[in-house]
């Protein structure tokens, strides 16, 4: 990231606590190197932090020699890292009264999208805040997503990763059960890459046409897609793989106090209806 920075003609001051990872990067990119967190931010209209999580963030900036000491006020800090909403928000209320502006801007992709600048940056900030720092986002990222206020980006980012790691999850807990049926693993992959991501996403085919809007018809009764579930269910506790978390337990829940008949996309009513919370 700070390579596409450089590239873009940024002025760079970089700070690693591992001065090697510094040191490798100066030899092949323009910038001058820091001893300390303050050294890197000062002077600076802008710092950029990429850390591990919210413990880290403030170490970063609130300890002796942290970011802040060598801030301007009026300097904006982007936390592009995953971190805690709450602690993000108790961070920026911090730096308020400082009057250093806070953003955080955590991103969607690996290291191979950060190298050729494809990240999706997902932004929360007040619009100020957030206008002043697109330039810098649009040379690491193909896409900004502007969330909300401040925390909102890290909340995002949380809550999409916890949905690819439960497809991630469900996806080779299926792959198990079929290859220990006897299906050929390959065969299966590629056909839920059509089942499953193409035809039947529901983001693209359920929640955003039927659940958002109210529209419940998506032409599947609540019974039969529990009574699918329940198969899943069933087949892998015979071979021995059971399935995590209790999916046909809430989908036999919604049947049991919407009716069979409903629509699948009454499912959500599930977290609505205050007396089924301790879900």
């Amino acid at each position: 990231m700070a390579a596409r920075l450089a590239a873009r003609g940024f002025t760079l001051s970089v700070y690693d606590k591992r001065p090697e990872a510094v040191r490798a990067f100066l030899e092949l990119h323009a910038g001058r190197a820091a001893d300390a967190p303050a050294d890197a931010g000062r002077g600076a209209d802008a710092a950029i932090m990429m850390l591990p999580d919210d413990d880290a963030v403030r170490e970063v900036l609130l300890c002796g020699g942290g970011l802040v000491a060598g801030l301007r006020r009026g300097a904006v800090v982007i936390d592009m890292g995953t971190s805690d909403p709450r602690a993000t928000i108790e961070v920026g209320m911090t730096l308020a009264a400082r009057g250093i502006r806070y953003v955080d801007a955590p991103v969607m992709g690996g290291v191979a999208f950060a190298r050729d600048a494809t990240l999706d940056v997902l932004v929360g900030g007040s619009d100020d805040d957030v206008d002043r720092c697109m330039p810098i986002f649009v040379a690491l990222g193909r896409q900004v997503i502007r969330c909300g206020a401040l925390g909102s980006g890290h909340t995002l980012k949380a809550l999409a990763n916890y949905v690819n790691a439960s497809t991630l999850v469900t996806v080779i807990e299926a792959l198990t059960i079929g290859r220990k049926f006897g299906l050929d693993t390959t065969v299966m992959a590629g056909a839920m890459l059509h089942l499953c991501t193409g035809r039947q996403h529901p983001l693209e085919k359920k929640v955003i046409p039927h659940v958002l809007t109210g529209n419940s018809a998506t032409g599947t009764a609540l019974s039969l897609t529990a009574k699918d579930l329940a198969i899943a269910t069933d087949l892998g506790r015979s071979i021995g793989v059971p399935l995590a978390g209790r999916m046909s337990e809430l989908w036999y829940k919604a049947e049991h106090m919407f009716g069979g008949e409903a629509n699948q996309a009454q499912v959500p009513r599930l977290w609505e209806e205050r007396k089924t919370m301790s879900l």
